[in-house]
């Protein structure tokens, strides 16, 4: 096989697509320093991938779909806090937690976020409707307009995610 055929290294692809990552990023988060902690974990996660990852023969578009699942996720987790500070801003000053209290909420808040952001969509409503509004299976599976047994296997898949994150 010729080197003209082989498949770009992760130094070379970096080399080569990480000033036009920064730009395209700049351009979706108007701040410098977001889009380079973005493009730094774009790249971190091109590391991180599988060994059975397609092989980077359109590296751009493998760079554009990853940073713009993490700028989603950017975004969502700046809505988060946003609804985190406005709640705290409506609590009467008597019922507002300590700053150390705060912070370990805003961490605890993040964990939950990130374990969420982990299940598939359909899982993680199941999850959210027991756990939250205290739903059962059979009502969930009426919800979902799936069997009562699909909800069990989502339940499981939850909860295994949850212990994995866990552990």
């Amino acid at each position: 096989m010729s080197a003209a055929l082989s498949p770009p290294s992760i130094a070379d692809i970096y080399t080569q697509h990480n000033g036009w990552l920064l730009r395209w990023l700049r351009g979706r988060l108007s701040c410098a320093d977001q889009a380079a902690d973005v493009a730094q974990e774009t790249f971190l996660r091109l590391l991180t991938a599988p060994a059975d990852a397609p092989s980077l023969r359109e590296p751009r578009a493998y760079l554009t779909t990853v940073a713009r699942r993490l700028v989603i996720d950017h975004y969502r987790h700046q809505s988060l806090m946003q609804a985190w500070h406005d709640t705290l801003a409506q609590l009467p000053e008597p019922l507002a937690p300590s700053p150390e209290d705060r912070l370990e909420l805003l961490q605890t808040l993040d964990r939950i976020d990130r374990m969420l952001d982990g299940m598939g969509t359909k899982v993680r409503a199941a999850f959210l409707m027991a756990q939250l509004e205290g739903l059962t299976y059979a009502d969930i599976a009426t919800r979902l307009g799936t069997s009562e047994r699909t909800i069990k296997r989502y339940m499981v898949q939850a909860l295994a995610h949850c212990i994995v994150l866990i552990a």
